[in-house]
């Protein structure tokens, strides 16, 4: 028998590594009467004799406490009698049934009950804990009982015990969502770890903090230190609002009020002592119940007083009623145990197993709620007892149900007592699948009331990343007969605890969204980080562009060469013949001269470009909605060479559509649709059609086809074709997991469908248009109404229903058909034909299906149309064959031990041979807009597409091939089924068929299969997949998405874009280098988790091939001019240093210095940002120009070794010839004219480097021009005033300009001419 709760210390792994929970452990401060916790249950044989316990401590008082904390229930039903002879032994101080006094009874064990002395906390206390002794084992001596946890090897060693209405063990992580990247601690360090990790902006605090030493200083502090500050400012500035706005959501999400159901006791003796605040709208929460003050701690004369009372005088039990109240809390207050109360469209807060499901207008539970004991059953053999009143009747209150009731159940085809036990759950934000889920609350808990819940134990596995596993079980502890007050003992020996399985169809995994209109009861299992969304979920990391990578690898460079140049110079004059200084002094003030090498500009000029790009993305109409939410990488856009995208929501719409049909001799799509609706008028004819209060009979499979009168041969033919559309239509109306819903939208009522399957809506839909409606269905029954009279035409019993699986890829359903008048009430005793219908992908059906030769070559023809295929097929079973199936199946399904398996196996065996072939149906899946041109022209950009999707593989083929992601001339090669046990050679054969022909080749690969390379062959799988034009992983988890991503990056170096809709592509967006999300039916998660957001896949085209190529081209134009400038002032630098005699001088000092990296440069070589080499049209028509980017030509070592070359020239001729012409080295007039000349030098570069004209561009360089002459007058300082108004100045600046200017831009204009750029080409100039 499950166990009911135990101690746990905090931070304390889940279970024990042996898997054993029998010993509880407990510190001695917390054997205090404060706890309420509940302890182990004892066995029908339990005995309360300790006499093995052989350590010897007589404490009375901790005797007592133990008997209040572990022996007494202050559940619904108090104390059951054996607890109270157990509990009078304690408190008569451990006194045998025959009256002797035994003081010195043991209570804890010698060999795991010795007080042990705990290793020191880092806190520097010691903490002592006390191994209490196995109070509950059936046997003083033997093994402890087995318990059906652990029977199950999947829950052994890893399971959690839960006691609903108990406090959870402090090691369970509070509910609370964080996506921050920060603390108030850690927010300086790691940002200033992350910009200082930048080599320059490293180098410019060297250079700054060299300014505070005297000998060192050669300039302002100011101009080293300001530029530097605003750098580091704007950037942590944009971390720190990017990080607010991310609380801000987190605390949104984590103030969402929830409803949550409290058990108490009205006597005062709550079972939980809730200390959490409720919420109360956006007021300030008020606290609830008893206040936690000293009053709460009763000392332990107190404790037995109370439980004396209790127990009552002549063994007399006082049975406290549960009431159940409802408090609203915050979604961050939810703990493990808590019972969450959901209505439709609420999002689940944590990870929770359903307990009972109701229609929200049923009003099937009040609160408070106080059970009258009258009218419980008595369930002392797990029987609806014998109290006569209940025979034959409803309950007056819900008892859980039993095997007997549950059949009985089924065969009346009527629903559970309390409600469907039914519920639709949207996992788009968990799985990336908008189907909604069925979800079904355990047949153990739909009939308790909540009062109740306090009797049951769940049993989970440990936390997992599995979001389509879980193993669990549930237990319901049996009630004390309430008629026996005679205070005797009662048999325990009869009474049998309630066990029954939980699987993945019992649970509500968090972010999930309840789709159905019902109110659902679920239990807490898993908060916080334990969950499988945020287990499933890799934090966010801080990007960095590979351009500001390339910038820092150059700026290095650069350092090296100042480095150089400084102990060049010092060199030449020798490292001894300095007297005023050190020679590493000068040195270092050269380093400090040149620093202008590396502008620290640059970073700014960079950071003001990227926030003009993502301002001139969102203002795009023509991608309308796009917003950029990391600003720092739009060049990025222009550089991916790989794309992996989702596919439901990001290349579909998932809305289906049932477009074509087979039946074996002739197929129907489109208009031909109309003879299908003639067909299933003539099948369900089951009365006159004039008179429709006329009784009509249901159809059956058996019932003859009606056809009109005609010739024999026709009317033969007709009726056989007419029979065959009409079981095909019957089985798709029939066999399918949906559930018809009536909704009210402004005064009108309509009929909606709810199912776990898009496909499944379609085809029902598609049924209802060609004259066969479903009208009902519950977890017993269907029913079936003719569009055309409005009768029931089909009613059926379900008998079974066997779910669609992802390793089975079909679904059945055994259906019994009703007889008779359709107005007729049915009967637990109607017998009718018992027919078991199945659907599934081709690929698992033609072996179940009878010989036939026409299935393979349709099913093949609609896959090339890119239609989604199920084969449909029916069997009749005889009476006496579903018996037969029913008991194995039965017995299959009460196993602990590979369950499934043997379920399956036993289907098989009974039911999954030599199936009537019914037909074929093709189901298309409605692309996006314009994804088939978009993933064209990506194609033709050279970007690579890989489909990563946690769909199964029939729609991920259809959906490929629909979307022209795999070419009609492209060889599928499918790997699936690959487990750890897979021989090596195998898996690498498989790889070596697609490294044969990689240009022809698309991947198939499963999640398994996937996981399997990336464990085992993680390099030699990459190898050959980043080789193929397009890779499709379908059942990936979201990890699995991360980690390709992350493994792309990894192996080749390049970058890697993915796009996604839903929760589950919130892992791949934040590995990627750039992530992209969509908005759309599955919410706004990857949107917001997103470097950038989209409203329309069509849109990425765009913002990759336009947006992101002007983005790359622009800043890679930018950087360069920026090092051009720095680059050619320190050239003059250096042939000022050399005239005069190597010493370390200012050449330029001052606000010269700032004036020409701001005031006189900046707007210029910013405006660079507008240019644009060709128009949005040709960027579009011609694709290719995007594919020359992904080698980086616009930047790379070439280029800015060009660039240095030319800084070269035209410094040492600005500055030889201003000091040869002027005829000075270091006066004003020199300064003057060199000066004049670099500004001007700097000015026209710009000009002469734009392709395409902004107004922008002319009134920057115009004003700045202005701007220079206007300031010459306040320069008095720097220049000789009279002698630059003078016509000497004048030639000199114009032949020294013309002569730095003319033979760059003419070896430009010669190799333009020669080989000019593809953006000439295309423009035809």
């Amino acid at each position: 028998m499950a166990r009911r709760h135990q101690y746990h210390q905090p931070n304390a792994p889940d279970s024990p590594g042996d898997g054993s929970d029998s010993d509880i452990q407990l510190d001695i401060d917390e054997l205090g009467p404060n706890d309420d916790e509940d302890g182990d249950e004892d066995d029908a044989s339990s005995t309360w004799h300790h006499n093995s316990l052989d350590t010897r401590i007589p404490l009375r008082n901790l005797r007592a406490t133990h008997t209040r904390r572990f022996g007494i229930q202050r559940d619904n039903d108090a104390y059951r009698e054996g607890e109270q002879t157990a509990s009078m032994h304690h408190l008569s101080g451990g006194r045998d049934p025959d009256g002797t006094m035994e003081d010195s009874a043991p209570l804890l064990e010698a060999s795991n009950g010795s007080i042990t002395t705990r290793k020191s906390s880092p806190g520097g206390w010691r903490q002592y804990s006390l191994r209490l002794a196995k109070f509950f084992s059936s046997t003083p001596d033997g093994p402890p009982t087995t318990s059906p946890e652990t029977q199950d090897s999947s829950l052994t060693g890893t399971s959690r015990n839960i006691t609903i209405g108990q406090d959870p063990p402090p090691r369970f992580p509070p509910n609370a969502v964080s996506n921050a990247k920060y603390t108030a601690w850690s927010f300086l360090p790691r940002t200033l770890y992350n910009e200082l990790s930048f080599f320059f902006n490293m180098y410019f605090l060297l250079v700054a903090l060299s300014q505070l030493i005297p000998p060192l200083r050669v300039g302002y502090v100011s101009t080293y230190v300001f530029p530097l500050l605003f750098v580091l400012s704007v950037t942590l500035g944009k971390e720190a609002l990017s990080d607010i706005a991310r609380r801000r959501r987190d605390a949104e999400a984590n103030r969402g009020p929830y409803t949550i159901l409290r058990l108490r006791d009205p006597t005062g003796t709550s079972r939980r002592k809730d200390k959490r605040k409720e919420y109360v709208g956006g007021k300030n929460p008020t606290r609830r119940g008893r206040s936690n003050t000293s009053s709460s701690h009763p000392n332990r004369l107190d404790v037995i007083e109370e439980e004396e009372e209790i127990v009552g005088h002549n063994g007399k039990e006082s049975k406290p009623a549960i009431e159940v109240d409802e408090l609203t809390i915050r979604s961050r207050d939810i703990k493990v145990g808590d019972v969450v109360k959901l209505g439709k469209d609420q999002r689940v807060p944590a990870d929770l197993v359903i307990l009972k499901s109701f229609a929200a207008e049923s009003g099937l539970v009040t609160y408070p709620y106080r059970p009258r004991q009258e009218s419980l059953p008595n369930l002392s053999n797990g029987e609806a007892g014998s109290n006569p009143q209940t025979s034959g009747s409803a309950l007056t209150t819900p008892v859980p149900p039993t095997e007997a009731s549950l059949e009985l159940g089924k065969l009346s085809g009527g629903t559970e007592a309390g409600g469907t036990g039914e519920a639709f759950l949207r996992t788009d934000q968990l799985d990336g699948e908008t189907d909604w889920k069925l979800r079904l609350a355990s047949s153990l808990t739909q009939s308790l009331e909540p009062w109740e819940f306090s009797r049951l134990r769940i049993v989970a596995a440990r936390p997992s990343k599995k979001v389509n596993e879980f193993v669990g079980m549930i237990e319901c502890m049996p009630r004390s007969d309430p008629q026996n007050n005679s205070g005797a003992p009662q048999d325990r020996s009869s009474q049998k605890a309630l066990t029954a399985p939980l699987t993945i169809d019992n649970t509500a995994w968090a972010n999930t969204v309840l789709a159905s209109n019902v109110t659902v009861l679920a239990v807490v299992v898993y908060t916080g980080a334990q969950t499988r969304q945020a287990m499933s979920t890799t934090p966010p990391r801080s990007k960095t562009g590979l351009l500001d990578c390339e910038i820092n690898d150059l700026t290095k460079i650069l350092c090296a060469l100042t480095l150089t140049l400084s102990i060049v110079l010092v060199a030449l004059e020798g490292f001894e013949n300095r007297e005023e200084m050190k020679w590493y002094v000068a040195i270092t003030r050269f380093l400090i001269l040149f620093s202008t090498i590396i502008p620290v500009s640059l970073r700014v000029n960079l950071d003001m470009g990227k926030s003009v790009y993502a301002r001139f993305i969102e203002r795009d109409q023509g991608i309308s909605g796009t917003v950029v939410r990391t600003s720092t990488i739009p060049e990025e856009l222009g550089r991916i060479e790989y794309l992996l995208s989702d596919k439901t929501g990001t290349l579909t719409r998932n809305e289906m559509e049932l477009k074509k049909i087979h039946v074996g001799t002739v197929s129907y799509a489109n208009e031909a649709m109309d003879e299908v609706n003639s067909y299933i008028r003539q099948g369900f004819v089951t009365g006159p059609a004039d008179d429709v209060s006329e009784p009509s009979s249901l159809v059956t499979p058996s019932s003859s086809f009606h056809t009109p009168s005609a010739g024999n041969q026709t009317t033969r033919t007709r009726r056989e074709i007419g029979s065959r559309v009409r079981d095909l239509v019957l089985a798709l109306a029939l066999c399918h997991n949906v559930t018809p819903t009536t909704e009210e939208e402004d005064g009108q009522s309509f009929t909606t469908y709810q199912a776990s399957s898009p496909d499944e809506i379609a085809i029902v839909r598609w049924t209802e248009q060609v004259g066969l409606r479903l009208v009902h269905r519950d977890r017993n029954s269907i029913t079936l109404q003719s569009v055309e009279t409005s009768r029931v035409v089909v009613r059926v019993r379900i008998r079974e229903i066997f779910p669609f699986t992802s390793e089975g890829k079909r679904m059945g359903a055994i259906l019994q058909f009703l007889q008779g008048e359709a107005s007729a009430t049915p009967s637990v005793g109607d017998a009718g034909e018992i027919w078991f219908y199945q659907k599934g992908a081709d690929t698992v059906m033609t072996s179940i299906v009878a010989g036939n030769d026409w299935l393979d070559e349709e099913t093949a023809n609609m896959a090339r149309e890119g239609f989604r295929t199920l084969v449909v097929g029916r069997r009749k079973l005889s009476a006496q064959q579903y018996l037969d199936f029913s008991a194995r199946y039965k017995e299959a399904s009460l196993s602990l031990q590979n369950r499934d398996a043997r379920m399956a196996r036993v289907v098989k065996e009974h039911l999954e041979s030599s199936l009537e072939l019914l037909g074929v149906t093709g189901v298309e899946d409605k692309l996006q807009k314009d994804v088939k041109p978009s993933l064209e022209l990506l194609r033709n950009a050279g970007i690579k597409i890989w489909m990563l999707t946690g769909d199964k593989v029939e729609t991920a083929r259809c959906v490929a091939v629909s979307a022209k992601l795999v070419s009609r001339t492209q060889y599928i090669h499918t790997i699936t089924k690959l487990t750890p046990e897979t021989p090596a050679a195998s898996a690498l054969d498989a790889l070596s068929l697609l490294r044969s022909k990689p240009e022809s080749t698309a991947l198939l690969i499963d999640g398994d299969s996937l996981s399997y390379f990336l464990s085992h062959h993680r390099w030699e799988f990459i190898s050959v997949a980043v080789l193929l034009p397009a890779v499709i992983a379908f059942r990936c988890s979201p990890t699995q998405k991360a980690d390709v991503a992350y493994l792309i990056r990894q192996f080749t170096k390049k970058r890697v874009a993915c796009i996604g809709d839903g929760g589950n592509d919130v892992s791949m967006i934040q590995a990627a280098d750039v992530g992209v999300g969509i908005v759309g039916k599955e919410g706004r998660q990857a949107s917001l988790a997103a470097d950038f957001s989209i409203t329309s896949f069509h849109h990425l085209t765009k913002l990759l091939v336009w947006h992101g190529r002007n983005s790359y081209k622009r800043s890679a134009k930018l950087a360069q001019f920026i090092i051009h400038r720095g680059l050619i002032i320190s050239v003059c630098q250096t042939m000022y240093s050399i005239a005069a005699h190597y010493e370390p001088n200012a050449l330029y000092r001052d606000w010269l210095l700032v004036g020409y990296a701001t005031v006189y440069t900046m707007a210029p070589v910013f405006s660079l940002v507008l240019d644009k080499d060709v128009d949005e049209g040709l960027a579009s028509l011609y694709p290719e120009l995007y594919k020359e980017l992904t080698n980086g030509q616009s930047l790379s070592y070439r280029t800015f070794f060009v660039w240095v070359a030319i800084s070269i020239y035209q410094g040492s001729i600005i500055q030889g010839l201003s000091q040869i012409l002027v005829g000075s080295v270091d006066s004003p007039q020199m300064v003057s004219v060199s000066f004049t000349v670099l500004v001007i030098n700097e000015l026209i570069m710009v000009a002469c480097e734009v392709v395409t004209w902004h107004r922008f561009m002319v009134a920057s360089l115009l004003g700045t021009m202005a701007i220079y002459i206007g300031s010459i007058p306040f320069l008095g300082g720097y220049f000789d005033l009279a002698y630059v108004w003078s016509l000497a100045f004048a030639w000199r600046v114009a032949a020294i300009s013309a002569i730095s200017l003319i033979p760059p831009y003419s070896v430009k204009i010669l190799r333009r001419t020669l080989k000019p750029p593809s953006y000439r080409k295309v423009q035809g100039i």
